[in-house]
């Protein structure tokens, strides 16, 4: 099965081969969803989320630098609550002044002016509160938004691993509730702080004002509040995290099952899947109701004290009415000056039980955002001299020099790569093959820069590929995973893909779908390459995605191209369907072929056999066939009970013999 044109570019490899270290294989992910193998994972102690305590003023030194260009906004909506309560305190005043002199005195002349000036300041507070309610959530919003950007962005930069030892869901938790917790410390929780301590010095300095005595009495209970507040506060936050990490995990089962459904179905696993949600959904359900009662038991008892208070003022009043120093007009109002220096009193209180619920948010937002990126764009200064201009295509030649690897948190003698060289060009096919577990993702995971090499160095067109932009070097390698990458948009969105700058033209998009053999199909959807598809869609089949997959690669149109076991998971037919359009593809470029599928190394230029994380064979099929090496057990294991060589013959599969080219053949007639 040849994979290339019939132009060959001469064999190169550098490095003796060497003997396998004797790792025993593991099981190999697809490079999509891992660059290591499993047994790597459980040294991966980088790519776990540490658990952090964070308090209050270390979360808003960390995320109020987000507020930056709202502050403003911020501010207006701070005025307008004061603005809110100072027409409070001035409709309590007019309605004094109403009741002592047209209701007791019994004088309709006396009601009219307080009573239209009471009116006035009504509409105005209702203006001022609709604005600045409005205005408080679009900045909110705006923090949600931004935050939930920067958190999503940062993600992005994380390695693959990262991903690996993290649920999908809790990340997803992490992203919602948790982002949404924070805001409500950050923006609405300042707000509300600002307000409450307005109204709290509005309301006390009327009171003061009206009764002074009255109201030191009534202040010498504002500690029983602060007391209340302070017993709830640490068994709050604590349930707090519990049930948003409970919450993380249902999503987690919930997005696991629904990914898995056909392996729950077919396993009859429908009854474990149920159990296993229902454990998770146990613990969520005990952590939330213990909060919920906690929340309500310190309602009703701030309620309580404050009813405790307003039976103690009336009392009071009406003592001090009896006794001429008090007017009814003068009790009311300063009975309503309590009342309304309750809540922001209650709000403070509540606003230290919200900013516990946000801190433990924000322990596992920066869980995230403290996480490491495996690399790092070069600084300026670090740009080689010989860098590519910014929007040069690159030629293709690929070098790797002494290159030895292992995964970020495991044993440093747990090499995954060790001393690995060789040099592909453009118009060369390298395949790469190798026991399970051998280093040959990894390898393409160098190759894209998701991790640098603990020694030796990658070179693209003599370039280090660290002295390179990371957008740059990527655009100049396209990947083709073993899982087809599918977005949840039109077939031309998901072609258009391939190349954002500058974004593809529909005719574009046809052409390479054309030349990707799949225009014909994507035609006889309903809606042609406007038909919505979806990861895990029923629309189209395995090989139709893998050629939309190709149809995005090409009009992608970089030099070197990574495909990562193109065959796994096709039927011999979709194989050969997509074979045509992948030697199109590969045609002038730099191909490396990630694969355990010997047929697609019968006609490579060059050949790396990995073991152990060490080339320990090179050279072409017929080549390493002769030696009698692992690459020959490798392909004898492929077609049991058939000799691999013989004078002038080649077995490419079981029973079939070939004297020039293998029947999948897709090489090229040259001109």
């Amino acid at each position: 099965m040849h994979l290339r044109s019939s132009h060959r570019a001469p064999e190169q490899v550098t490095g003796a081969p060497q003997q396998a270290d004797g790792v025993p294989p593991v099981g190999r992910i697809g490079l999509w969803d891992s660059m290591t193998d499993r047994t790597d994972l459980a040294h991966l102690t980088d790519a776990t989320i540490r658990t952090r305590r964070v308090g209050i003023r270390e979360a808003l030194r960390r995320f109020w630098p987000l507020t930056r260009g709202d502050r403003r906004w911020i501010a207006l909506v701070c005025l307008a609550a004061i603005t809110a309560a100072l027409t409070e305190t001035v409709a309590i005043l007019l309605f004094a002044q109403l009741t002592d002199n047209a209701l007791q005195k019994g004088s309709v002349s006396a009601f009219w002016q307080p009573a239209g000036l009471w009116l006035s300041v009504a509409v105005l507070g209702a203006v001022v509160g609709y604005l600045g309610n409005s205005l408080a959530a679009w900045t909110a919003e705006r923090f949600v938004m931004r935050l939930r950007a920067r958190t999503f962005g940062h993600l992005q930069t994380l390695p693959p691993h990262f991903f690996q030892r993290n649920r999908r869901g809790d990340l997803l938790e992490r992203m919602t509730g948790d982002i949404d917790a924070i805001e409500e410390l950050v923006v609405s929780g300042l707000v509300q702080l600002a307000t409450a301590l307005f109204g709290i010095i509005l309301y006390a300095g009327a009171a003061l004002w009206l009764r002074w005595d009255l109201a030191l009495a009534t202040f010498a209970l504002a500690p029983v509040f602060w007391f209340a507040t302070h017993r709830f506060t640490g068994r709050v936050k604590e349930l707090s995290r519990r049930e948003r990490a409970a919450d993380g995990a249902i999503t987690s089962v919930v997005e696991e099952g629904l990914v898995n459904v056909v392996l729950t179905q077919a396993y009859n696993r429908q009854h474990d899947e149920e159990q296993r949600l229902d454990r998770q959904a146990r613990t969520w359900f005990r952590a939330s109701v213990t909060s919920a009662r906690l929340n309500v038991l310190y309602v009703q008892v701030v309620e309580l004290l404050e009813t405790l208070c307003v039976l103690a003022i009336i009392g009071l009043g009406a003592w001090e009415i009896a006794a001429g120093r008090m007017t009814l007009g003068q009790l009311l109002a300063f009975a309503a000056f309590i009342g309304y220096l309750y809540p922001p009193i209650r709000s403070l209180g509540q606003l230290g039980l919200t900013a516990t619920e946000a801190t433990a948010g924000a322990e596992r937002l920066l869980e995230v955002l403290d996480a490491r990126p495996a690399v790092h764009d070069p600084s300026p200064s670090a740009v080689s001299l010989l860098a590519l201009p910014r929007r040069h295509r690159a030629t293709g030649e690929l070098e790797a020099h002494h290159v030895t690897f292992h995964y970020p948190g495991s044993p440093p003698d747990a090499l995954v790569l060790d001393d690995l060289s060789f040099t592909a060009v453009p118009g060369q096919l390298l395949v790469i093959t190798g026991p399970s577990g051998a280093g040959k993702s990894t390898l393409a995971a160098l190759l894209l820069r998701f991790y640098d090499p603990d020694s030796g160095s990658i070179r693209l067109d003599g370039i280090p590929v660290n002295h390179l932009p990371l957008a740059q070097l990527r655009r100049n390698i396209t990947l083709l995973p073993q899982e087809t990458l599918v977005l949840h948009d039109t077939v031309e969105e998901n072609i258009a893909s391939g190349r954002a700058h500058p974004r593809a033209t529909h005719q574009e998009v046809v052409r390479a779908a054309e030349a990707a053999d799949a225009h014909g199909f994507i035609s006889a959807l309903p809606d042609g390459y406007r038909t919505v598809i979806a990861p895990g869609t029923a629309r189209l089949s395995g090989g139709q995605l893998q050629r939309i997959a190709i149809a995005r690669a090409m009009l992608r149109d970089a030099p070197v191209l990574v495909l990562d076991e193109p065959t796994t998971g096709l039927d011999i037919l979709a194989t050969q369907r997509i074979l045509t359009p992948l030697r199109r593809l590969a045609e002038g470029r730099t191909t490396i072929v990630i694969t355990h599928d010997l047929d697609l190394a019968t006609d490579a230029d060059l050949i790396l056999v990995l073991d152990g994380g060490r080339l320990v064979e090179s050279g072409t099929h017929r080549q390493l066939l002769t030696q009698h090496g692992l690459y020959a057990q490798l392909f004898l294991a492929q077609a049991p009970g058939h000799a691999y060589d013989a004078p002038g013959r080649t077995y490419d599969a079981p029973g079939r013999a070939y004297d020039s080219d293998p029947p999948l053949s897709v090489k090229s007639e040259a001109p």
